[in-house]
């Protein structure tokens, strides 16, 4: 039985002009143990998933469920088995850390959770911050509070929504090293992230969606095996010929342009060369998992979606 299940998942919003699809019959499955990745670009679909997911949103059609349990027929089971950590900085200011989380261990019933309150706080560095009242921390440490809240009723499927959006480089470290710890034991953990590094270091799986649709879903190796292996990377002060520039993706002065092999790569020279391109700190090297989200996304065509489960 998978840790959670996506079903023919749609959900649409009427409009005044015209509904707004917002998914569109989106269907996979994370295994129990996974760390799995979700991607896509803003309005792609990926927050309401979730939110249908966690019961704050409900699906047009389809259905979602948790180890087994319906998130509609069965809420209170399904809720349970999640831990959410959503993107928005939501918090009750009249309450300390410690007792925040006291209170959210009672909205699941779960009692004398001090010594398991104590280890969240210690291992996301919240140990001097217990008695401070929440309206005193600063936006890195309520972040760190949110994950203590996702964690507190210890749930067996942990989703990370942006957990890291806009936080110092010390959390993105301290957080990465305990949720890792905590999958290493047997919690499966979904993650949605802008940066494609964390996800391409962590994740074994990653599904891709664009425009409310599955459009690849693969194990992270096979996504950055499927795409141009090698990366041509270089600075110029000039305009490539449109030609060249077809190729390429231009980031203010860095060029970057794909090849298959090392004939392509010798091609892609000498047309530079023969264009009289001045190249600057050029650099060879392979693909990571953002050439091949934006292969994917600016793509002329979606990629079609393959699940490769050996």
């Amino acid at each position: 039985m998978p840790a959670v299940r996506f079903d023919s998942v749609s959900k649409t919003y009427p409009g005044a002009r015209g509904d707004l699809q917002a998914l569109q019959d989106v269907s996979f499955d994370i295994e129990a143990g996974e760390f799995f990745g979700l991607l896509g670009p803003n309005g792609a679909g990926k927050t309401t998933l979730i939110s249908i997911l966690a019961g704050l949103g409900r699906a047009t059609s389809g259905r979602v469920r948790v180890h087994g349990h319906d998130v509609i027929d069965d809420y209170a089971a399904a809720r349970k088995a999640l831990g959410v950590v959503p993107q928005e900085l939501v918090f009750d200011p009249f309450f300390s850390v410690r007792e925040t989380l006291r209170i959210q261990s009672g909205y699941f019933g779960v009692k004398k959770n001090d010594d398991w309150i104590d280890e969240l706080l210690a291992n996301l560095g919240l140990a001097d911050k217990g008695d401070a009242n929440m309206r005193q921390l600063s936006g890195g440490m309520k972040r760190r509070v949110l994950v203590a809240q996702a964690l507190v009723h210890r749930p067996p499927v942990i989703v990370l929504d942006e957990p890291t959006a806009g936080v110092d480089v010390e959390l993105r470290q301290t957080l990465w090293h305990f949720i890792a710890r905590l999958n290493r034991a047997g919690h499966t953990v979904l993650l949605t992230t802008h940066y494609l590094e964390e996800a391409e270091a962590l994740c074994g799986r990653i599904a891709m969606l664009k425009a409310g649709r599955v459009v690849a879903l693969d194990r992270t190796a096979n996504l950055l095996a499927g795409t141009a292996s090698t990366m041509l990377r270089f600075k110029t002060d000039q305009v490539l010929p449109a030609a060249l520039a077809a190729q390429a993706r231009i980031t203010g002065r860095v060029v970057q342009m794909t090849a298959h092999d090392a004939g392509e790569v010798e091609a892609l020279l000498a047309a530079l060369r023969k264009a009289q391109v001045t190249v600057e700190d050029l650099e060879i090297g392979r693909a990571d998992l953002e050439d091949v989200f934006l292969e994917i996304m600016l793509g002329p065509a979606p990629r079609a979606v393959v699940e490769t489960l050996a």
